[in-house]
């Protein structure tokens, strides 16, 4: 995945814009690979789903994290790579296709107390209530950024939140990377670099790792990785396509100096989209949504999670659509059920 994609390209299907005051069977929150892989085998098993892919919910456009993207090439069945915009057009197109009900509307507010479930659209706050018999929540998670100048220049073009994703773009191969964070995650993923970069600097903001001890070890005794305690990170420079080099400061010696390198991995952390269903179904201690281990089911019957917003540990777009798949069947159960 290496550039930001200018604008995520328009679906050719067609989109309901209001839909007011109705009873839906399944209503599906989210407009990622999660979310339409619930509708598809919903749409299939003719239990016609809504799907509310949101307006810009959580500041990204409809189609998720993945719509900010281009050269997906670790989606299985596209070995020439596609755009994520590419591949969630045909997502979106394909859910369409089998009845799914898509609404460019935002789920502002959700009311599980009692059953049916109640719910609002950003458009009807004031208005009575839409109710559902379930609800797949697939809203996602963002990863959380450092909001230095110049990275919403060299975001995609340098920078990335996923090593994982992005590690193998040719234009990291043996160059020097950096990635910022102190815990586990951090320190697997600039283990992970040291497989294409020529160095990896892990750049750390206090005097120690937060990482458990065995993955502290792994990053410390890593030949390729070189720890920087104390230090922040200012500025991400560039020659206004890709980035060239990070500005830091060592917060110790109060001095500041640039760091020569082509990629910066942000490793601190996501912010899981759950604030309509806090008080409403157990979250861990991170926010992420909690759901019955081997299922996409969550505290409360009826509601069932997938996708990032119940997944801290991989977030890749092939996890994310397998989770939806779980929903779709484990919602399809639930309302044969009901019926």
């Amino acid at each position: 995945m290496l550039k930001q994609a200018a604008t995520p390209a328009l679906s050719k299907t067609k989109i309901n814009i209001s839909h007011r005051m109705v009873h839906q069977r399944v209503t599906i929150i989210g407009s990622g690979p999660a979310a339409h892989t619930a509708a598809i085998y919903l749409a299939r098993a003719e239990i016609k789903p809504t799907l509310y892919e949101g307006m810009f919910a959580n500041g990204i456009a409809a189609g998720g994290q993945l719509t900010t993207t281009t050269e997906i090439e670790n989606f299985p069945g596209f070995p020439e790579g596609l755009t994520g915009s590419e591949l969630m057009d045909r997502m979106k197109e394909q859910s369409v296709k089998f009845g799914t009900d898509i609404i460019t509307e935002t789920v502002a507010k959700l009311d599980l107390s009692s059953k049916p479930f109640k719910f609002w659209t950003e458009f009807n706050e004031d208005e009575e209530p839409n109710t559902t018999d379930a609800v797949i929540l697939a809203t996602g998670a963002s990863a959380k950024r450092l909001n230095l100048p110049g990275e919403e220049t060299y975001w995609q073009q340098g920078i990335s939140a996923c090593a994982v994703c992005d590690g193998a773009v040719p234009i990291f191969r043996n160059k020097p990377l950096a990635v910022v964070g102190g815990g586990d995650s951090a320190c697997e993923e600039a283990g992970f670099l040291t497989k294409y970069g020529s160095k990896v600097y892990l750049i750390v903001r206090k005097d120690h790792l937060r990482a458990s001890t065995i993955m502290a070890k792994r990053a410390e005794k890593n030949p390729k990785i070189e720890i920087i305690y104390n230090t922040v990170t200012l500025e991400a420079q560039g020659d206004g396509k890709l980035l060239q080099s990070l500005k830091l400061k060592n917060t110790k010696e109060n001095k500041e100096y640039e760091l020569p390198v082509n990629g910066l991995f942000y490793a601190i952390g996501h912010n899981p989209a759950t604030d309509i269903v806090k008080g409403q179904v157990d979250l861990h201690e991170d926010g992420y949504v909690k759901t019955v281990p081997g299922t996409s089911m969550t505290s409360l019957p009826g509601v069932f999670a997938a996708g990032d917003v119940q997944d801290s540990k991989y977030r890749q777009a092939i996890t994310s659509a397998g989770s939806g798949c779980m929903a779709g069947l484990d919602a399809e159960r639930y309302i044969s059920e009901l019926d």
